[in-house]
């Protein structure tokens, strides 16, 4: 008899046990701090969490709109993750809050904390970017597609130790659509990166507009085809081409800063210049003609400093570039610049005799041709 009622009783277990699907089982998470970029400091302490209900509201201080718009990624990121659509407000409940707060007291302006208790979730930073970069972390915790998510009693401190941190996209080799780079934004914000350094010329492809010379987009924009794989020979046969216009350039550079992120744009000079010169071929030593490469390589055309009609073309493009760009900093690019056409060039030949430059110290005067031209444009920007 007594085998019978344990039998019975465990097969009741099993009974109740097989009923229990997974989603059940794992139907409440709790939130893992332990994310990337990881934070500097993370405390955890005892007490009760707090539970992610749909009766939360983000709370952010009234007037601010940079932090109101901190709230909006907030409840975005909550509502893809979780479903929840929480409320925004500027009047802080008793619970079920998650309040974001400016005024931490630290040198460091992109330092945050974020404190979670029974009742509510802080996150309070030396600025709005440190919020919005406290708001990747929290959102962070949380797995895609948790229903239900439980944070556990934390204080996490967190500033970043390096004050640039940036990635590049190459678009000029493969042109990538304006989705693609919202969408590679994104992802630098989920991480913390603040520069991107946006790669937009090169031999292979010309990609913005630029109003004083049309054909930069016209014919520098486009290649017939596309070698397959690393100079193997081989081709695709099919063309390539794309472009932003100024238009889709100032909506991403937007899109960027609501992400407190600094685009850095470069325009690769004087070398890594055969889409320029394909539509200007007059801007190149030998005048061409020209093709937008199809392969890989360091090629010997690039523009010719020494005429002067070539700084005419990079002070105008440079000029449309900032107003587009309101970053500090443009990039120039300034490698791999073949010598081989300023050797044989009679304009470059005679601007090297203008400036007096020799060769010295292991180097020709064609390469402080090069110097000069960095250092005119330099002076330019």
């Amino acid at each position: 008899m007594k085998k019978f009622k344990i039998l019975s009783v465990l097969i009741a277990v099993i009974a109740l046990l097989l009923s229990c699907s997974p989603k059940e089982k794992k139907s409440i998470e709790s939130a893992n701090y332990q994310v990337i970029p990881l934070p500097s400091e993370i405390v955890t302490s005892e007490g009760n969490p707090f539970v992610l209900s749909s009766s939360v509201k983000i709370v952010f201080p009234e007037g601010n709109e940079k932090m109101q718009r901190n709230a909006d990624f907030l409840a975005e990121f909550l509502n893809i993750s979780t479903g929840i659509k929480p409320d925004i407000t500027s009047t802080a409940p008793d619970k079920n809050a998650i309040i974001l707060g400016i005024g931490l007291q630290n040198p460091n302006k992109e330092a945050y904390e974020i404190a979670v208790g029974e009742n509510s979730i802080t996150i309070t930073g030396a600025s709005e970017a440190a919020v919005f970069y406290g708001i990747q972390t929290l959102r962070k915790s949380v797995l895609a597609g948790t229903k239900h998510v439980v944070f556990q009693p934390v204080t996490i401190k967190d500033e970043p130790r390096f004050s640039y941190r940036g990635m590049m996209l190459d678009v000029a080799r493969h042109f990538q659509s304006v989705d693609f780079v919202k969408k590679y934004i994104d992802i630098l914000a989920l991480h913390n990166i603040n520069r991107f350094h946006w790669h937009l010329t090169d031999d292979q492809g010309w990609r913005i507009e630029i109003k004083a010379y049309p054909k930069l987009t016209v014919i520098g924009s486009q290649r017939k085809q596309t070698v397959v794989g690393r100079n193997t020979g081989e081709y695709d046969g099919k063309s390539h081409g794309g472009f932003y216009t100024q238009e889709e350039i100032k909506d991403i550079v937007k899109y960027a800063q609501d992400r407190y992120i600094t685009i850095i744009p470069e325009i690769d000079l004087p070398g890594h210049m055969l889409a320029a010169l394909a539509a200007y071929p007059e801007l190149g030593c030998t005048g061409g003609p020209y093709e937008v490469a199809d392969s890989w390589g360091v090629f010997d055309d690039v523009l010719c400093p020494g005429k002067e009609e070539t700084f005419t073309f990079l002070e105008s493009v440079l000029s449309e570039v900032i107003e587009l760009f309101p970053s500090e900093y443009i990039h120039i690019g300034g490698d791999e610049c073949p010598k081989v056409r300023w050797e044989e060039c009679p304009d470059c030949q005679t601007r090297i005799k203008e400036l007096n430059l020799k060769d010295k110290e292991g180097h020709k005067a064609e390469h402080y041709l090069q110097s000069y031209v960095t250092a005119r444009i330099e002076k330019f920007l």
